[in-house]
């Protein structure tokens, strides 16, 4: 066996470098992308050898350990999985403020690949420079509370075991049912270590993505109950991106006049146009959505795994016979509320059940309803996004206005707050993908980040982030990282004073507004001071403006389209404005309501549990 010798950092290096991947016929890089915040237990030996190969996996300088993990997140998201960004850190408080972005790739089944330094193995020098000591477990470390956000963990104590740990781990972030993040945890003296590689771990290799195909049983088993529904409903999830099955839904909706409802993460997998897409579904859904979610026979859910806010905690699928079908290359989603499970990719799967139905069709009165209650949803987002001059204005203008602008190819995105509710409800999909509501993790702070990693992902193209006062507050270097390294976003501050739409929640459930908005949070000082928020992304070397009237928004974006960096367009937002749909959300209530508690408002919070679906 032919051998080099190499330091560890060397030989991670050269792996990564040497991994490619083949999607839709193109052999790329399989890592595109690096970021990175240097100290002492990452620069001497990891970051010397990732300078060396800037030339193929470039290498960028983030704000914030945590932000920049974000954006290798979503650069995998915007290449649908096929493509996977680095993150790596030095020891301590560099690598933990990662968590939260691992945290995100588990909950969206996204890969990322965080290199973590980490203390020494010798302990001759400790206690280190921000190692936290455990005397009764020498051997544990922060990087071990990572376990239950990675899909692959591995401390590297010996320069041997990354010959099996390297190929473990790209073997995780590829994996469409275990697809997620992982950490290699890197202590400091091991980086430099050397050893006798062999020459074949650095040989060039092509990735190409499983496609794992279902039982066949299971597919005859999916055919029977389809054949005997009278009213089927496809529910679409993020999966259908992934699997690349958006043309073959909308052939087997078509072909079979099934109607089809999205979950938040399979939004825009179909075409608002397409005669069968009824919606979005859910909490943050549509009333024409979740009118068919209550009257179907039979769901067939697709790439999803079934979140509360898709299934409105189970309360949405009303008939007393449900059957299910669930099509999921994760086994565990498939298997969820007694489903029958069809696991495999769901384009294979979704290809062969169309040959297997042949001329079969639902009941043409079932597609119809579907169409006109689509049609109605429709209508109410149009009078939802008209403007009047010189008002305040609400989400749903500032998401009418966005989608009006939309150019073939651009990208938007938000996460947390009002925002994704009401992005979901009001979109309208003019073009396949290019859209994502981080909801899965709902991570305040992802939305400007993740714009960042979308946009390197998506060099020639638009995104425009849609980001809360608060998610701005709680995370924006990005802004900054966005000037530095020349990949411009349009950023569109939703200013709305307060965190409105959990004062909403907590209004809601029969509470008094308290620590939510601005006005309403214990303060010692003399007056209510308002955030610039066009000052302070001035500050990062944006440019921008504060948009006195909704009515002006399409100058404002063509003057952003023209800036020659990112661009941030602050809108104040009426706080008391909200999309709403027919659609019952679990969350805790008291059952022995405090003084102080609206009690009726309590039992109106609770109602919708009679509808709610206990594991079956």
């Amino acid at each position: 066996m032919k051998t080099t010798r190499l330091t560890v950092s060397e030989a991670i290096a050269n792996f990564l470098a040497a991994q490619k991947v083949e999607r839709d016929g193109q052999i790329d890089r399989l890592f595109g992308c690096g970021f990175a915040i240097f100290g002492h237990g990452n620069v001497t030996c990891l970051g010397q050898q990732l300078n060396r190969i800037q030339d193929v996996i470039p290498l960028w300088r983030g704000q914030n350990e945590q932000s920049m993990a974000m954006a290798a997140v979503a650069y995998a998201k915007a290449n649908r999985r096929e493509r996977i960004g680095i993150a790596t850190t030095s020891i301590g408080p560099g690598a933990t403020n990662m968590i939260t972005a691992a945290g995100i790739a588990h909950t969206n089944r996204l890969p990322l690949l965080m290199l973590a330094g980490d203390a020494h193995t010798s302990r001759l020098p400790d206690p280190v420079l921000q190692q936290v000591e455990h005397p009764h477990q020498p051997g544990l470390s922060v990087n071990d509370a990572f376990k239950p956000v990675t899909r692959y963990w591995d401390r590297i104590t010996h320069p041997a075991q990354i010959i099996q740990s390297l190929p473990a781990a790209v073997a995780t972030l590829l994996d469409p049912a275990n697809c997620g993040p992982v950490l290699i945890s890197l202590p400091q003296d091991v980086q430099g270590l050397v050893y006798d590689y062999p020459e074949a771990l650095f040989e060039e290799r092509v990735h190409r993505i499983r496609r794992p195909e279902a039982d066949s049983r299971s597919i005859d088993e999916a055919i029977a109950l389809l054949k005997k529904a009278e009213r089927p409903l496809i529910l679409a999830g993020g999966g259908v991106h992934y699997s690349k099955a958006n043309e073959r839904l909308a052939d087997f909706a078509v072909r079979h006049r099934i109607p089809v409802v999205e979950t938040i993460a399979g939004r825009a997998s179909l075409l608002q146009s397409h005669p069968c897409n009824a919606g979005p579904v859910g909490v943050t859904g549509s009333d024409s959505a979740n009118a068919l979610a209550h009257d179907c026979d039979l769901l067939m859910a697709v790439g999803t795994r079934l979140q509360d806010f898709t299934t409105g905690s189970w309360s949405l699928f009303r008939h007393p016979d449900l059957a299910m079908v669930s099509l999921n290359v994760a086994p565990t989603d498939a298997h969820k509320h007694r489903a029958l499970a069809v696991v495999g990719d769901a384009r294979h799967s979704l290809a062969r059940l169309d040959d297997a139905l042949g001329d079969w069709q639902a009941d043409a009165a079932w597609l119809d309803s579907a169409q006109a209650v689509a049609a109605e949803w429709k209508a109410l987002c149009a009078r939802r996004g008209e403007i009047t001059p010189g008002q305040v204005a609400s989400y749903a203008q500032v998401v009418a206005a966005v989608n009006a602008v939309q150019q073939p190819g651009d990208t938007v995105l938000t996460a947390a707050g009002g925002l994704p509710a009401e992005l979901n409800m009001n979109w309208q999909s003019r073009q396949l993908g290019k859209f994502d509501i981080e909801f899965g993790y709902s991570c305040m702070g992802y939305e400007i980040a993740g714009g960042w990693g979308a946009k390197i992902a998506n060099p020639d193209s638009d995104v425009v982030v849609l980001v809360g006062d608060g998610s701005y507050m709680m995370l924006n270097s990005d802004i900054y990282s966005s000037v530095l390294t020349g990949h411009k976003m349009i950023v569109v501050v939703c200013d709305n004073a307060g965190y409105a739409v959990i004062d909403k929640l907590q209004n809601n459930s029969g509470n008094p507004s308290f620590n939510n908005m601005l006005a309403d949070c214990r303060s010692q000082a003399d007056e209510l001071v308002r955030v610039d928020f066009l000052q302070h992304a001035r500050a990062q070397g944006a440019h921008g403006e504060h948009l006195g009237d909704i009515a002006d928004f399409r100058a404002a974006y063509e003057r952003a389209q023209e800036s020659p960096r990112t661009y941030v367009i602050v809108v104040d937002i009426d706080p008391t404005k909200w999309s709403s749909c027919d659609c019952w959300w679990d969350v805790g209530l008291p059952q022995q309501v405090p003084d102080g508690v609206d009690a009726e408002r309590v039992a109106a919070m609770d109602a919708g549990r009679v509808h709610q679906r206990r594991g079956i």
